[in-house]
C-alpha cells in the first residue's frame, strides 16, 4: 500500500467528476440558500444564548434530505454514507473531520419540517429548480409521492 499523498483527496474528486457525479451538478444548478428563510422560519431554532450545541445548519441537513430522497436511504445508512463517501462529503462542503448529523438528528430534523407542512413545498421548489434548468431526475427511484422527488420522506 502506498503512502498517502497530499493531493489525494482533491486527484479522486477530479475523478469524480469526470465520471459525471450527479451531486455535482445538483450544486451547479441549484442555489440552495434561496431554500434557508423558509427553513429558517420553520424550524426556529433559539438564539444559543442558553447553551447546548448549536444545531446542524438547516441548509446542510436539507441537502442531506435530497440525498437521502434520491438514494432512497435509512437514516442510519444516511449517517454512515455521509461518513464513507467523498462525493456526499464535497456536496454537503464537509471536510473528513468535519461533524456529520447522526440518523436520529436526520429523523427528528424531517420529522420538524413534515410536522410544520413544509416538505413537500420545499421539496417541490427544488423539483421545480430542476426541472426549470433542464435537469429530470430519475423519477423510477422516486415514486411513492405526487412530487417524483419526495419519494420516501412520506410526505
Amino acid at each position: 500500500m502506498k503512502q498517502p499523498g497530499f493531493f489525494d483527496v482533491e486527484e479522486r474528486l477530479a475523478r469524480l467528476s469526470g465520471l459525471g457525479d450527479q451531486l455535482e451538478a445538483f450544486s451547479r444548478t441549484v442555489d440552495f440558500e434561496v431554500f434557508r428563510p423558509d427553513l429558517e422560519k420553520t424550524l426556529a431554532y433559539s438564539d444559543g444564548s442558553k447553551g447546548g450545541r448549536p444545531p446542524f445548519d438547516p441548509v446542510l441537513m436539507f441537502k442531506i434530505l435530497v440525498i437521502q430522497t434520491l438514494n432512497n436511504l435509512s437514516d442510519e445508512r444516511t449517517e454512515y454514507l455521509i461518513n464513507d463517501r467523498l462525493s456526499f462529503m464535497r456536496f454537503l462542503s464537509l471536510g473528513l473531520s468535519d461533524r456529520v448529523p447522526d440518523g436520529k438528528t436526520l429523523w427528528l430534523f424531517r420529522e420538524r419540517l413534515t410536522q410544520a407542512g413544509t416538505i413537500e413545498g420545499l421539496f417541490n421548489r427544488f423539483d421545480a429548480t430542476l426541472r426549470n434548468s433542464g435537469y429530470l431526475p430519475m423519477s423510477g427511484q422516486l415514486e411513492g409521492s405526487k412530487n417524483p422527488l419526495l419519494g420516501t420522506l412520506g410526505a
